[in-house]
């Protein structure tokens, strides 16, 4: 007999979505708000529009929420607060940060799939579909936007979801400031920036030093970062932006997961086979592109965009046969996209029309590791990724009221393989994917503060290099590795109450996945991952979110996610999972921020609440629900054209255990990556300010 009982998670999750409903109902009473959604600007769907005229649901993380007291170890510490969105391996960086929106992206144990990042619009996502934000410097980032829900109309490949990050407008007054902060397990960092204006030019430099020894045993971290942005008005309707970005982490140490029984024993543990051959990486990165934007009589824009970005990277895998990668890639493209906004008729009408264009470049070598030393050559191979994407979206006003938006994007994507290392036969080969991505969405405005939203939208992922690797631990791609569809239904609707004082967004949405990439381990391979199709899967969710403030000085922020996902059609080895949870994501997910801002002085405290989840795919293995409490706080003390900023935070309040990452079907039982415990940090920003 199977005993079904609910949990904290699921009691927590509901008394959320209850308050969050009973407020918003409540505060209607109150009667309009006197701020538009229009003052929410966002540019998450390629073009800036109104968040009010959106057809997605999108959270804005904006610089104060990313900046203020955070150590700024990972975006995680911006976007949790943000429904749908869930974070793991925040703590372990040869891994990097596993970010899922919606499910998309929850498959890996290392890295970012299915979601499309981007930074000051240039790609952070190859055009096979694996993403990475560990060069992201969140010292200069001034605005977050994440679109939940399938957008491959707009972004193709791996657009489950998108998270955009802009870097900060440089003020009026030219400006420098030095920021150090330091804390538990070793963590030191050390961040400069400057910025400033002049009538034509804006620049904004920042760099940061991060040195950490980590809670876990084997878990060393050492990086380096400088980010900029550089902005010319070329005249009154034309502008030319460039970035550079340089990342350098020559010590990323993976202390790897435990069983059950090693984490309960001791979490801060390395798991030995990690220790005994050095598991972890090293990265040296750069990265430039420009944008170039030009408006035509008012009714047309263009705007051209290139970039390119040059990557080495070295991993050590806790195993001896080919456990030691080296990987050189080169990653290039550009895009085109024209705007066209004029009347249709009586009715006014935007057309957007745009081509990317993208290829990826990798000479991938592997050696055996010989207890951390590189041994024989075992693998060697170029790989070439190439993409080519044309779309267009249309949005029209059928009234004041009701906007209906139609895209559709056409993505080819080849993949070839030349096979250098001939001893065992020549594995070279092609594989080329092509899908058609349609949407359809619409808008309607119920008064100036509120608006329902609803959108029909399609998602795909092609499966990375990394991924099509084959099981039998040769050369060449996996033949039977097929892409992911997905078919999204959304119904949204947000507003503002209270006279602007409470913000609100509720979203239902169901999507149908087929051919779900799901990972896997083979004993020959502890630590290695490797990928199959999981027939049909079927996701249903609940997203709410409300900000309020109470009082002048003081704003609550209320966020929950309910996530339905399970397999519809799955068998492996003869082993049926139809029905099962889809491993790797909580049922329920609770986020609620107190926070407190006036005259220079802040206090933040964010309260998460994780409910129950599965290690793997026969849900065998429950992950048990946990509870987080942070706290941080500081103040700015001005004097002349001096600001001091001390700061001081704690994580993990009360102690916590739990874990900070979850191995999905992970060889043996290790599943299990600890998190932290209770541990302090503190820090001072000193900001001077030039001219007047």
């Amino acid at each position: 007999m199977k005993i079904t009982r609910t949990t904290a998670a699921e009691r927590v999750g509901s008394v959320a979505l209850i308050t969050a409903l009973t407020s918003l109902l409540y505060q209607s009473a109150l009667g309009q708000s006197k701020l538009e959604l229009e003052e929410i600007v966002v540019e998450a769907t390629r073009v800036k529009a109104p968040l009010g005229k959106i057809p997605y649901a999108v959270g804005v993380v904006e610089e104060a929420e990313i900046q203020s007291g955070q150590q700024q170890l990972s975006l995680g510490e911006s976007v949790s607060r943000i429904p749908g969105v869930f974070l793991q391996n925040p703590y372990n960086y040869a891994q990097d940060l596993r970010i899922s929106i919606r499910g998309f992206g929850a498959r890996v144990n290392f890295g970012i799939r299915g979601i499309k990042i981007l930074v000051d619009g240039i790609p952070n996502t190859l055009p096979d579909g694996q993403g990475e934000v560990d060069s992201i410097d969140l010292g200069t980032a001034g605005q977050i936007d994440v679109l939940r829900g399938a957008a491959s109309s707009l972004y193709g490949n791996a657009s489950g979801g998108l998270i955009s990050v802009i870097t900060e407008r440089a003020p009026e007054r030219k400006f420098a400031d030095l920021r150090a902060a330091g804390g538990d397990f070793g963590y030191w960092k050390y961040q400069a920036k400057t910025g400033g204006r002049t009538a034509r030019f804006e620049y904004l430099l920042g760099a940061g030093d991060l040195k950490m020894e980590g809670y876990r045993d084997h878990s060393r971290v050492e990086n380096k970062n400088f980010n900029s942005k550089f902005t010319f008005e070329i005249d009154a309707t034309s502008e030319l932006s460039a970035v550079v970005n340089s990342f350098d982490s020559p010590v990323a140490q993976d202390p790897g997961s435990l069983n059950a029984e090693q984490a309960a024993a001791d979490p801060t543990q390395a798991n030995p086979r990690n220790v005994q051959f050095d598991a972890g990486e090293a990265i040296n990165q750069q990265k430039v592109g420009l944008r170039y934007h030009k408006d035509f009589s008012g009714a047309h824009g263009f705007t051209a965009r290139a970039y390119g970005t040059q990557r080495d990277f070295e991993n050590r895998l806790p195993f001896q046969s080919s456990g030691a990668v080296q990987l050189d890639r080169v990653f290039y493209g550009g895009g085109l996209q024209y705007v066209y906004t004029d009347k249709l008729g009586h009715m006014n009408n935007r057309l957007l029309l745009g081509i990317d264009l993208d290829v990826q470049d990798d000479d991938r070598m592997r050696f055996d590791n010989n207890d951390g030393f590189r041994g024989d050559l075992t693998f060697d191979q170029n790989e070439t990724v190439s993409s080519i994407g044309v779309f267009m979206q249309n949005a029209l006003n059928l009234n004041d009221r009701i906007t209906l938006t139609l895209g559709g994007r056409l993505d080819s994507i080849d993949f070839e393989v030349v096979d250098h290392f001939l001893f065992d036969g020549d594995d070279s080969g092609e594989r080329t994917f092509e899908e058609f991505s349609p949407m359809l969405g619409v808008v309607f405005d119920a008064n100036d503060s509120m608006n329902l939203y609803a959108n029909l939208s399609t998602a795909f992922e092609t499966p990375t290099t990394t991924e099509l690797a084959s099981p039998s631990g040769g050369g060449g791609f996996n033949p039977d590795l097929k892409p992911q569809t997905a078919t999204s239904y959304e119904l949204g609707i947000r507003g503002l109450l209270a006279g602007g004082a409470t913000l609100y967004e509720l979203t239902v949405f169901r999507a149908n996945v087929e051919d779900e990439i799901t990972p896997f381990e083979l004993p020959e391979f502890p630590g290695r991952t490797f990928f199959r199709n999981a027939g049909k899967s079927t996701r249903n969710g609940i997203e709410a979110t409300v900000t309020v403030e109470p009082i002048v000085g003081f704003t609550l922020s209320l966020a929950y996610t309910y996530s339905d996902f399970k397999f519809d059609e799955f068998t492996v080895d003869g082993e049926d999972f139809a029905g099962n949870r889809i491993p790797g994501i909580p049922k329920n997910l609770f986020h609620a921020a107190l926070e407190y801002r006036r005259e220079g002085s802040f206090a933040i405290a964010d309260f998460i609440n994780v409910g129950e989840m599965f290690a793997d795919n026969a849900n065998s293995t429950e992950v048990q629900p946990y509870t987080v409490v942070d706290l941080r706080a500081g103040y700015e003390k001005i004097v002349g054209d001096w600001t001091l900023t001390p700061f001081v935070g704690v994580n993990n309040l009360f102690n916590e255990r739990y874990n900070g990452n979850i191995r999905i079907n992970a060889f043996g039982g290790r599943y299990f990556e600890p998190a932290p415990n209770r541990n302090l940090y503190g820090g001072l920003t000193v900001r001077k300010s030039f001219g007047t």
